[in-house]
């Protein structure tokens, strides 16, 4: 039996979208298992379930009301830093303590919309706040007073390309936009950069660009730059021709602007941090959707040069996604299971090193993450910033939230975390997209 499109049923009944998205909303599975028995070391991973239609349950953009804000972990404190911003997603930190902002959204991907799921899923996102266009810009803040509230705001760049990741090399500053790598000229202080960029390396961009959002974090030495690229689809079903490149990880040599596969298989990465122990890079991965509430656990993991990590062709590992075809049996056979698995569809995005933080010693060895929240489980998931705590390099222990309260009771969402940085104090910086505010959160004295 074929089933009528949500836009046919629209037609027909002579009712809105909405009222069928919302009707959509209000279907679908339940999942069976509380979120913390899919985070940690060894994730229970039940029977995928499958189903005509993916359950949607939508935490709609609200913003927060006058006086209201994220409740911090015990023994910590939180102001807005900046507020009033237009979609702020990254952040960045000079040096001289300058904050940049991303302000950003996905660029035109008229391919991506396509069929009956572009449509439904277009919708989605514009009611959980992601559908409005993109500033273009990043934008510098300033705490000139030292009193922890930006006091200083100015247009660093604009006319970008949906601009998210930013690394500082020397006098350079590199942007990834969602289609090319850029560098420009800076020195410290700055406030505006009006000279033009230039291009180090292309990215897949163009009109599909399904996971747009390029990260970018420059190695040790500052010669080379690591740069998330996701997948171009959930599992592979527009076919793995526009798969070539993206699903990964890839090291690009300033110099030259030559690049090379450094890890693939990775859906769709995003946050990157150097972890101090072992040196070792490591990555946040949203991992694929469409098998129940309970599967997949998205995850923290170290990156392995030369690594495979399982996508499209299995799961957390080498579960294999029976979804896909033909299989791939001798590369899942080499997929490398994920380090600590972060909870099914809590979409973790912002990743920093705890490293240098003046937060409470619970925090002091360990990764902050922000979980930018589910659209893909019932009940809602993510939604908050949590810790991961380590051990001599890898993860050791239960996540420690960090700061929650971006839902309301009647699962509105007051905001959504995503980028996650430290200040030059040692205070954890939180971008929220839907609240347009970036968060601070210090140690209470």
């Amino acid at each position: 039996m074929r089933l009528l499109s949500p836009r046919l049923i629209a037609v027909l009944f002579g009712v809105s979208s909405s009222l069928v998205l919302l009707t959509l909303t209000a279907c679908g599975e339940m999942a069976t298992l509380p979120v913390s028995a899919g985070t940690g070391p060894q994730p229970a991973l039940p029977a995928p379930q499958h189903a005509l239609l993916p359950t949607v349950n939508i935490a709609p953009a609200q913003g927060w009301p006058q006086g209201t804000t994220p409740h911090p972990a015990p023994g910590t404190q939180v102001v807005a830093f900046a507020s009033g911003l237009d979609h702020p997603r990254w952040l960045y930190v000079l040096p001289n303590g300058d904050v940049l902002v991303a302000e950003t959204n996905a660029p035109p991907k008229p391919e991506d919309g396509k069929g009956i799921k572009g449509w439904l899923m277009g919708l989605v996102m514009k009611r959980a706040g992601a559908g409005v266009p993109s500033a273009n810009r990043i934008t510098l803040l300033r705490d000139s007073d030292g009193d922890g509230v930006a006091d200083v705001r100015s247009v660093l760049l604009d006319g970008l390309n949906s601009p998210f990741g930013m690394a500082l090399v020397g006098n350079d500053l590199y942007v990834a936009n969602s289609d090319v790598i850029v560098r420009f000229s800076y020195t410290a202080g700055d406030t505006r950069i009006s000279a033009r960029g230039n291009k180090v390396v292309d990215l897949p961009g163009g009109p599909l660009n399904h996971h747009w959002t390029k990260n970018l974090i420059a190695s040790p030495d500052g010669n080379k730059l690591y740069v998330t690229v996701g997948s171009n689809s959930n599992v592979g079903e527009r076919g793995m021709e526009v798969e070539a490149e993206p699903a990964a990880i890839w090291q690009v040599d300033i110099s030259s602007g030559t690049h090379r596969l450094f890890a693939t298989g990775l859906r769709n990465p995003n946050g990157l941090a150097w972890e101090p122990h072992s040196g070792a890079l490591w990555t946040v991965v949203n991992e694929c959707d469409e098998l129940g509430s309970d599967l997949v656990p998205d995850y923290l993991t170290s990156v392995r040069d030369g690594g495979f990590y399982g996508w499209p062709y299995s799961y957390y590992g080498p579960h294999v996604d029976e979804r896909v075809t033909p299989p791939r049996p001798d590369l899942v056979a080499t997929a490398i299971a994920p380090a600590y698995a972060l909870g099914p569809h809590t979409a973790p995005l912002g990743l920093a090193s705890s490293a240098g933080t003046t937060l409470p010693e619970v925090f002091t060895k360990g990764m902050f993450i922000g979980q930018h929240g589910s659209w893909n489980r019932r009940p809602h998931s993510g939604y908050k910033v949590i810790f991961v705590p380590f051990d001599n390099g890898n993860p050791s222990g239960e996540p420690v939230d960090v700061l929650t309260g971006f839902l309301s009771g009647d699962g509105n969402a007051f905001g959504r975390p995503v980028g996650v940085v430290l200040d030059k104090s040692g205070a954890l910086l939180v971008a929220d997209d839907v609240g347009n505010v970036v968060w601070r959160v210090s140690a209470r004295h």
